[in-house]
Formats: structure tokens, sequence, C-alpha cells
């Protein structure tokens, strides 16, 4: 059982490196959607060296010497989607990500540094993307099998709660390398026998970690569904909260005020509602969703800046993808340029990426995806990807699906 085990494992993460090589390529009969413009623009030629966007041209251009032409056949070409809360710990659980169409990610805390792990996989070439901002072990109250993560975490075997112990935690990330820190701002919705509008760290708790990171130039992401401590942690200084289930119109014209992002998770809410689910957590999502929306339709007027999670391991028993969060941002007001700007260009605003990824212009990563039908016309396109190119790098290509003679 355990060879084959390992002989599974050793197939995905073959497969995740099969096609790694680098390449400079001609992207020609594409319709394009650069994430920027409200348009289509029919029939372009893009040109990939270096993993960069090296220009865009008008019709069908030729190919230099030492450029792989790649016909797009008329289908749908955009930047590639954003998860920017996701737990994501494996190579099996990235490379699912990446074939829906994700081809950058912020881990929202895993139990062991596996992210960073990934992140430098990634950024080494050895695999494909998706890119990687990591978080490390979650700056909570309790870590649990988190403890294991790092011998010094041994001091904090008996909580995280003190001024010095919240600063231990966030510093020992630091130290690791995280992109961002995670912060637990009210309790879980995922277990039955916690309340997630219960709060978890007062706003001067979460104060010491915003202070903490920030010496490092780092953000602070806070896990937060109620109104409590959604609002201590827009007061302490964070940069986006996280679900923010039962936020109320006054702390959604807080997180206005001060510039706060919005990353509502809405399609792992939906999630709750399943069969396999516990009977507590069936009847709470089934409260929660309708509490969210409100929520939701309450930030988009009053102009909050909305990022897109799916809030999952991309783990073989989910369908939990971006592609219906971008769909669920339509249906609280969003049109659909603006709710696939959430997914793209907005999503990168977040990650301080804006300046290198997330749009299709000459200058940026060539994070590139492909689809059958006009994503300003139909969101469900998102749902079947075509191709993915990450960093320049061709992951998959599905079409043509004809047989020549």
């Amino acid at each position: 059982m355990i060879k084959k085990m390992l002989l599974a494992l050793v197939g995905v993460t073959m497969s995740f490196q099969a096609m790694a090589a680098d390449g400079a390529y001609l992207l020609i009969n594409a319709n394009v959607f650069d994430g920027v413009r409200n348009q289509i623009t029919e029939n372009a030629s893009i040109f990939i060296k270096d993993g960069k966007i090296e220009r865009i041209e008008a019709g069908r251009a030729d190919a230099p010497n030492g450029y792989e032409v790649v016909d797009i056949e008329g289908n749908f070409l955009m930047p590639g989607m954003f998860d920017v809360h996701t737990h994501i710990n494996t190579l099996e659980g990235a490379e699912r990500a990446l074939h829906s169409g994700v081809t950058t990610i912020r881990s929202a805390s895993v139990n062991a540094f596996e992210d960073i792990s990934l992140r430098e996989l990634v950024k080494s070439g050895k695999v494909i993307g998706p890119d990687v901002q990591a978080a490390g072990v979650y700056v909570t109250p309790n870590l649990g099998g988190s403890i294991l993560a790092d011998p010094r975490l041994a001091d904090l075997y008996d909580g995280v709660n003190s001024d010095e112990e919240l600063r231990q935690l966030v510093k020992i990330n630091i130290d690791r390398g995280v992109d961002v820190i995670k912060a637990r701002g009210t309790e879980r919705a995922g277990l039955p026998d916690t309340d997630p509008r219960q709060q978890s760290y007062s706003q001067r708790q979460l104060k010491v970690i915003v202070d903490e990171a920030e010496k490092y130039n780092v953000p602070v992401m806070v896990h937060a569904h109620g109104d409590e401590g959604a609002r201590a942690a827009v007061l302490a200084g964070a940069r986006s909260i996280e679900h923010g289930t039962y936020l109320s119109e006054e702390t959604i014209n807080l997180m206005a005020e001060r510039g706060t992002w919005f990353v509502p998770t809405h399609v792992t809410m939906k999630e709750l509602d399943e069969e396999h689910y516990h009977y507590i957590l069936r009847l709470r999502g089934r409260h929660m969703v309708p509490q969210l929306e409100r929520a939701m339709r309450l930030a988009y007027k009053r102009g909050l800046k909305f990022a897109t999670g799916a809030d999952n391991y991309y783990q073989a028993t989910s369908i939990n993808r971006i592609a219906m969060e971008i769909q669920a941002f339509a249906t609280i007001g969003m049109s659909n340029f603006e709710a696939l700007q959430a997914g793209t260009v907005s999503s990168a605003d977040l990650l301080r990426l804006g300046d290198k990824t997330g749009q299709i212009t000459e200058g940026y990563e060539a994070d590139l995806i492909v689809l059958a039908d006009n994503p300003l016309e139909n969101l469900r396109a998102l749902e079947d990807v075509l191709m993915v190119m990450s960093n320049g790098k061709l992951a998959f290509k599905r079409f043509p699906f004809g047989v020549e003679e």
C-alpha cells in the first residue's frame, strides 16, 4: 500500500513538472479580455518570452525564430485567476488549483509552512505555478497541530495570548519567510461546537500583531465572521477581512474609510449545506449564506474593494473554485466585468502585485488562461479552462479537439 501511495505521489509530481520548461511562445488567433477594459480585442497575437508578455499585436503575427506558435483558435484569452484565501498544502492541491485557472494564490495558513516550500518550488521552476504568497502558521489562541511546525513553537504550547506570545509567533513566521500574517478575529464556522460570531482576539491584541508584522512590511489578513471581531481587526489595521458574514453597515463604512479589503469566500459558506457535513453545520450554512450575501451587497454599494478566495485545500472531494466565487459576485450587484476584475486585477492589487500580474499587458507576467466562451457575457465559461500558462510556462492545453487526416 505504501509503495502504491508513493508511486501515485510521484505520478502527480511528474505530471506537474512535465511541461515546466522555459520557452518563447507566440499566441495567435486569440480573442483577448485583458482584465483592464470591458471589451474583447479580437484576433490578437501575444508574444511571450522569459516568462513575460513581450508585446501584443493586432491580427495574426509571424513568429520570430525560436518562438513556438500556439493557435488559440478564436477562443478567449484572459488573465489567470487569483485565490487569495486558500489552505493548499500539497502538490496535488496546487495542481488542481492551476488546472482550474488559478495562477496566483495567497495562503490563509497551513500547519507546517508547506506554503513556503511550495512558493520556493515554483520560484525555482521545479514545478509550474501557481505563484504563492505564504502565511505560514495561523496566529490563533490555540495552535493545535501546528505546534509541531517549528521547535520554537514549544514555548507557545499553552496558548498564544499575551503580547509577548503574539509577537513571538509573528516573529517565527517572519523568520520562516512568510509574505502575510493570518490572524484570528472570531471563531470558526466549520466546527459544530464553536460560534463564528464569537470574538477571539481583542482590538488591542490584534494591534500587537499588526504592529509587529508592520516592522517587516508584512500585511495582516484577519479571519472574522462576527461583526465585533471584524471591527476590531479594521481598527487594528488589518489589510483584509476574510469572510465577514455578519458585518454591520457601521463596520462596512469603517472598512471603506480605511481602505480595508473584503474577501468574502462565499463559495465555501455555500458548501456547508452539503450532505456530508454535520447537521449543525448544514443548518448554520443555511443561516449564514443569506447573512453573508447581505453584507456583500452592502459592501458593494459602499464601494469596498473585493478579492476572491475559495477557502479550501483543493482536495479531490471539493469543487470550491474561484470560478464560482466570481459568479457569486455577479449575483450581489456586480457586472460581469467587475466580478472578473475582482478575481484578477483587484486581487493582484490586494497582494501588492498590481504592477506585475493580473492583466494582459506588455511587461507583465504571462499568467494566462483560455476559455471557450466570452467571460464578459458568460461567467460559467470560467468553469471549463482549456489552457493555462503560468509565468510563461505552458501548464496544459486541451485543444484542438479534432483529429488531423
